[in-house]
């Protein structure tokens, strides 16, 4: 790698993937007791009560060596670059952890309403949507529809919930209000939140006939506040270079910085997706986020389902790092935990595994503990000649 303005340069680097696997923290947030999370170890937790997962391309690359995993043992000669990250702003959420992974750090936290939102909030939903919601409580996504599903398909009354993230959340029947119509009064309820500092509104289309069989589609559609000063994305795109979201990259930064996108339905979706984006971004960054680890095992308290969709994410890796050429780098990290096996239903404050590699890396090695996601920011910042004026690169480590 050459220097140029103090900067390394990307005469080497040409594509980076990086893939969020969303919810899947490693215990270790010194101040997770501030938010309830002290007990909360999702990958270790996962794989203890699954009897051992088996990850085996994961543990080449070094996992087994960021936290005891049962299954997973630590390696002596890990392939790849290994480590774990604190996140610097004070959040659990989505939003907060890619932002910060991209290099900004939320200073002052999103806003949250365990206690159901403010009356002005609720009048503007009326005026807008012509009928009063029902709800408007803090619930699981799965919880609020078997209590309120039923009465929606009578009164088509649009369902409102929140959780301890900031989020607005609005369930419709696909039948009682079409998904165009459902993304129309989000985008409009964003604009009436902006002032409010709620980090996401998500639409959470469902279908079903009565209480017990209601299921949510894959039509979610997040609808973010856009990131309030410039990241990673914006600096790649103005430099030219490719960002390419898969999954919900492109809601979580309101489109800021990303020059192409495409959604996924599922994890194996995503997957399939990133190898896809391959032939498809000659430059830069392929930026992933695998929801199905947060969206339907965390949050719905299903230990087994996580476990087999590490396994089934592991077995993947296998065949995607060979599809990997000289001058690509991989990055597999996470936003936040998701812990299933502690209190609750909502995401756990929680460090972060970071394990990184590339074909020509001769030796893997510890990246030790990262003092904030934007570290990731930093380093790909270098490898492509952009500036970012948070975290700490490990670029020069990189082999």
């Amino acid at each position: 790698m050459a220097e140029r303005d103090g900067l390394v340069t990307a005469r080497v680097w040409r594509r980076v993937v990086l893939i969020t696997l969303d919810g899947v923290g490693v215990g270790g947030q010194p101040d997770a007791a501030d938010f309830g999370d002290q007990e909360a170890s999702t990958l270790p937790h996962v794989a203890e009560r699954c009897g051992g997962l088996c990850l085996p391309t994961l543990e080449r690359l070094g996992l087994g060596r960021i936290v005891p995993v049962s299954g997973v043992p630590a390696v002596a000669a890990p392939r790849g670059l290994y480590g774990r990250m604190l996140e610097r702003a004070r959040g659990k959420d989505t939003t907060s952890g890619h932002w910060e992974l991209a290099g900004l750090v939320q200073d002052e936290p999103f806003s949250t309403y365990p206690q159901g939102f403010p009356e002005a909030v609720i009048d503007a939903f009326a005026t807008i949507a012509g009928v009063a919601p029902l709800g408007n409580i803090a619930a699981s996504g799965t919880e609020i529809l078997q209590l309120l599903g039923e009465e929606h398909l009578r009164s088509g009354r649009p369902i409102v919930y929140t959780s301890v993230d900031s989020v607005f959340q609005i369930a419709a029947h696909e039948q009682v209000l079409p998904r165009e119509s459902l993304y129309a009064l989000c985008e409009k309820m964003r604009r009436v939140l902006d002032p409010y500092h709620v980090g996401r509104v998500i639409a959470r289309p469902f279908v079903g006939t009565a209480a017990g069989n209601f299921e949510r589609t894959a039509g979610r559609r997040d609808f973010a506040m856009p990131p309030p000063a410039d990241t990673l994305l914006d600096r790649m795109e103005q430099q030219g270079l490719t960002v390419y979201g898969v999954g919900k990259i492109r809601d979580i930064f309101a489109g800021k910085g990303i020059t192409r996108s495409v959604k996924s339905s599922s994890n194996s979706d995503g997957m399939a997706k990133t190898r896809k984006a391959l032939g498809e971004v000659d430059r830069g960054l392929i930026f992933t986020n695998l929801v199905d680890f947060d969206m339907l095992y965390g949050h719905r308290l299903d230990v087994r389902g996580f476990g087999r969709a590490l396994e089934e994410f592991d077995a993947w890796l296998a065949g995607f790092l060979p599809a990997l050429e000289p001058g690509d780098l991989l990055v597999i990290t996470a936003d936040h935990g998701c812990d299933p096996t502690t209190p609750g239903t909502d995401h756990t404050r929680e460090s972060v595994p970071l394990l990184v590699w590339h074909s020509g890396l001769k030796r893997g090695g510890s990246l030790g503990i990262r003092r904030s996601f934007a570290d990731v920011a930093a380093t790909l910042a270098d490898m492509f000649g952009v500036r970012v004026e948070t975290g700490s690169s490990f670029a020069d480590q990189l082999g």
